[in-house]
């Protein structure tokens, strides 16, 4: 085993709950301080992350009842499962990205930054176009957001399979 691991694994529904905050706070960032409005497939990335919050933090209080200990891989599982239909949604943007495949009709509108015009425009009541599914608005080493959310849900969900053989090792 990898130097360091063992505690991640040892506490990884408190871990997988961190990442997964960390990634919705990174996420809110670059729509606040950067101007990137989410598309459609980017709020059902969001929406994986909340729901792995959710089962963590049900995982860390359930297992530490009477008798909860041995589902603490049952939940490291699910986060797991969780985290590959993350990396699912996220691959799913990540080709209509690079038009491999259409993206959903929904997401067929303009992309672009949300700038203070249709900020105030939209306090206003107007009616505000949601940014295109498939236009990546921010790449970095070749990779758009959707691009790096798959290779981190990958790792998360691998992390999540490697924490739950882990618990049934101990018993």
């Amino acid at each position: 085993m990898i130097p360091g691991l063992r505690p991640l694994l040892d506490r990884w529904r408190l871990s997988a709950l961190a990442a997964s905050a960390g990634m919705l706070a990174i996420a809110h960032a670059f729509e606040t301080f950067g101007g990137l409005a989410p598309c459609a497939l980017c709020l059902r990335q969001r929406e994986v992350y909340w729901v792995a919050i959710a089962v963590a933090l049900a995982g860390m209080i359930l297992t530490r009842l009477r008798g909860g200990e041995r589902y603490k891989a049952l939940f490291n599982l699910v986060l797991g499962l969780i985290f590959v239909v993350g990396a699912g949604v996220a691959a799913y943007h990540a080709g209509a990205e690079w038009k491999w495949w259409p993206g959903p009709t929904a997401c067929a509108s303009t992309g672009g930054t949300v700038g203070l015009d249709a900020l105030s425009a939209l306090a206003q009541g107007a009616q505000v176009k949601p940014p295109a599914c498939d236009e990546a608005p921010w790449v970095f080493a070749g990779l758009s957001m959707a691009g790096w959310n798959v290779l981190i849900s990958l790792g998360l969900a691998a992390l999540s399979v490697t924490a739950a053989l882990h618990e049934r090792g101990k018993r």
